[in-house]
């Protein structure tokens, strides 16, 4: 196997307005990858994620986010719906790619890389929750998995973006 396919950039995907996302537009940044749902407990996290990418995107750092349906049915609307969402409730202006599935049948291949050693080279995780977030290196690769309860400002994180 290539070293490039245990990078994220070997996807593309598609965002909430239905444009092609090239992960490899990404390369040499470090990203934040996070599954999201609207009605959620912890959706009040978007209010740090869009803190975190406002103050660190202009120093390389990038979310991204992937609305999903697969905890306690938390993300039941349409892509238009959960852009105008976020647009309203947050003010988001990270990318948001169209709504997915994060585990089980039909986990999209995204997540089947952020999931899965045999395709990351790194780490086996579970998404737990909404909110789950995938720290990204500068080279593609996954170098963290941090729990949905983790406010997307906490140094864990922050300090990870800034060394």
């Amino acid at each position: 196997m290539k070293m490039e396919d245990k990078t994220i950039y070997q996807f593309k995907t598609t965002d909430l307005a239905g444009n092609t996302f090239d992960f490899s537009s990404l390369k040499g940044k470090k990203m934040m990858i996070v599954n999201t749902a609207s009605q959620c407990g912890l959706t009040p996290q978007f209010e740090g994620l869009e803190a975190i990418h406002k103050e660190y995107q202009s120093k390389g750092f990038t979310i991204i986010g992937f609305p999903s349906n697969d905890f306690a049915g938390q993300e039941p609307g349409t892509n238009e719906e959960i852009a105008t969402f976020c647009e309203r409730n947050y003010r988001v202006t990270f990318p948001m790619m169209s709504k997915v599935t994060v585990k089980g049948e039909g986990i999209c291949e995204v997540y089947q890389f952020l999931t899965k050693k045999e395709k990351n080279g790194v780490v086996d995780s579970t998404v737990e929750w909404n909110f789950q977030k995938y720290l990204i290196n500068e080279n593609g690769e996954v170098e963290k998995v941090i729990s949905p309860q983790t406010s997307p400002t906490d140094p864990e994180i922050t300090d990870w973006i800034k060394s």
